[in-house]
């Protein structure tokens, strides 16, 4: 696919997903002029001129044309689909032709959905420009519907698995895409069934990518509503929780990192979490992960799970929970000083502890019972961060007052 010049960014020269001006006249996708204002800089990349006013317009007459030129059937960029069964190699179908068979009723074909699937993973998998391209033809609400809207309501097809890898592919990195907005429609009652059905009842792979979907959800900028009614519903949390120790360790680690999104979102959020026992799940991953039943994942379950219960601490409910639950404080004590290679888990860990003891007589005599000091003071002697030592340092002084 030959991309005009002035459809590809000046930064990444990948086509454009969100064209923006700044006050020099020229135009950046707003993830690349967002990173590099974000890295301290405060002039024009192009043009290296003083930005007096930061501000971002959103450019959407380029975006207009951009998204006219793509929809005027384009071939995809270089066949990198593999070749049929008979080893004859076929011109690649345009995205416009592909997003069509996708879009396509019940009627149509299974297999030339899947084999149109097949290359939609293989672009989005290996051409920057093919994902952007794919995002800009909104491919992402067209894969969204195929998976929560299935012909057969009760199990995932190799159609709808491969339509939800594609999904996943395709979902921006930036919290504050427009992109995610298509993930609204899961707020339709019979799309978070769906959702929580196969939460349930799906193949391991599938339970990991929806849980990789709902840490978006919690994340995204354009998706708070959706965050708060899946926090605030008993069959997400029902679905959810047991996968804190499910045997596949991609799914547990996936699990515990949706936890602690939906944990970290907000206030109404902690509080649905702490209503529908999160905490207890939450410990019993930590005790479960720490004798390495999560395989390779486990030290980041462990890791997740202590950044859930931190965020948890963080409001009233959620201390009062775990300060009550028997044996959190003592777990947390245990995890104040963890041997890894990241300190990130001590460090959620010191901070949940400090905010629960703070609060609590009962919690304070517990740790100092559990042994709090030693781990403490084994954290500050290690090479942990300085956000660690910072609470490190602070937990010290709260215990030394006593």
């Amino acid at each position: 696919m030959s991309i005009p010049h002035l459809f590809r960014c000046p930064i990444s020269l990948d086509i454009f997903t969100d064209p923006v001006t700044l006050c020099t006249g020229q135009t950046y996708d707003r993830p690349c002029i967002e990173r590099w204002l974000a890295a301290g800089h405060r002039t024009c990349p192009v043009t290296m001129q003083p930005l007096g006013d930061a501000a971002l317009v959103p450019n959407r007459t380029l975006r207009h044309l951009i998204e006219r030129w793509l929809s005027a059937d384009q071939q995809v960029p270089e066949p990198t689909a593999a070749a049929d069964d008979d080893g004859d190699a076929e011109e690649e179908p345009s995205l416009a032709a592909l997003k069509r068979c996708l879009q396509s009723g019940a009627g149509a074909g299974a297999n030339a959905k899947v084999a149109a699937l097949k290359k939609v993973a293989t672009l989005a998998s290996e051409s920057d420009v093919g994902r952007a391209c794919m995002l800009q033809l909104e491919f992402l609400p067209v894969l969204l519907q195929l998976v929560f809207h299935p012909p057969a309501p009760w199990d995932l097809s190799e159609q709808e698995e491969l339509a939800l890898q594609c999904a996943l592919s395709l979902l921006p990195a930036s919290p504050t895409s427009p992109q995610h907005d298509c993930l609204n429609m899961l707020k339709t009652e019979a799309s978070l069934a769906s959702f929580v059905r196969l939460l349930g009842r799906g193949r391991a792979r599938v339970r990991a990518g929806l849980c990789r979907l709902l840490e978006v959800i919690a994340t995204a900028a354009t998706t708070r509503e959706l965050a708060l009614a899946a926090a605030a519903s008993p069959r997400v949390w029902q679905a959810l929780l047991p996968l804190l120790q499910h045997g596949d360790g991609r799914v547990s680690g996936a699990a515990a990192r949706a936890v602690a999104a939906v944990c970290c979102a907000d206030e109404p959020a902690r509080g649905g979490a702490v209503d529908h026992g999160a905490v207890p799940a939450l410990l019993k991953c930590l005790s479960w992960a720490s004798a390495g039943k999560g395989g390779c994942c486990g030290a980041a379950t462990v890791s997740s799970a202590l950044a859930a219960l931190e965020a948890l601490a963080a409001s009233e409910a959620g201390r009062r929970a775990v300060a009550h639950e028997p044996g959190a404080v003592r777990a947390l004590v245990r995890h104040v000083f963890m041997m890894s290679s990241s300190n990130e888990g001590s460090e959620h860990a010191a901070a949940a502890l400090l905010a629960v003891c703070r609060e609590s007589r009962a919690a304070r005599s517990e740790a100092a019972g559990a042994g709090v000091v030693t781990q403490v003071l084994l954290l500050l002697q290690s090479q942990c961060g300085t956000r660690a030592k910072a609470k490190a340092r602070s937990l010290l002084k709260l215990f030394k007052s006593m």
